[in-house]
């Protein structure tokens, strides 16, 4: 069963309670946790819909709509479900089952005590979902820069973080979607 991305957004939240955690880190960690799930469960998704290659990696488009009121800032609120005929709100509390919980629970014990900015890095390796769908971009057509769960699942374990003690470029302050124009001419030469 695909659970509402929100609610798994606030157990990531509440799960790194004694972390900051910004936008961009949970967008990662939801993917990561996510991932894990599709590994674990043989392709059954942790999360309903899908994930979007952004500029800073894996984004849920749900998800980000909850909580990019937050910017750069560090998350301090919950999303809510919003009733569309009263316009009453509720709490998304996670009703999980016990495998999807222990995929949420070793993420943010893994990385989330990580950096947005080497979440990214995980997210950007080579051989990695978002990569993949980033280069495949520059000759077919995908949509919304779809990344399917079942890139996700076969490309998982490509996922690589760098052992530099400097990054080489400042964290990510917010997401943005991929734009294939800004991308200057050296950048698509050095890959």
């Amino acid at each position: 069963m695909a659970y509402d991305p929100r609610a798994i957004c606030n157990l990531i939240l509440d799960e790194a309670r004694r972390t900051s955690i910004t936008h961009v880190a949970l967008q990662k960690l939801l993917y990561f946790a996510h991932g894990l799930h599709l590994i674990r469960t043989e392709g059954n998704p942790l999360v309903k819909g899908y994930f979007e290659a952004w500029r800073h990696g894996p984004v849920h488009p749900t998800a980000y709509k909850a909580f990019k009121q937050a910017g750069a800032d560090v998350i301090d609120f919950r999303a809510v479900s919003r009733d569309p005929l009263t316009q009453e709100t509720r709490a998304l509390l996670p009703n999980i089952d016990d495998l999807a919980y222990d995929c949420v629970v070793r993420t943010v014990a893994n990385f989330g005590s990580a950096g947005a900015w080497t979440l990214v890095q995980i997210s950007h390796a080579e051989g990695a979902p978002w990569k993949l769908v980033v280069d495949s971009a520059e000759n077919s057509v995908n949509f919304g820069m779809r990344i399917s769960n079942d890139v996700i699942r076969e490309n998982f374990n490509k996922h690589k973080v760098s052992i530099k003690t400097n990054p080489g470029a400042g964290e990510p302050s917010e997401e943005a979607p991929l734009d294939f124009a800004d991308r200057s001419s050296s950048d698509r030469a050095a890959r």
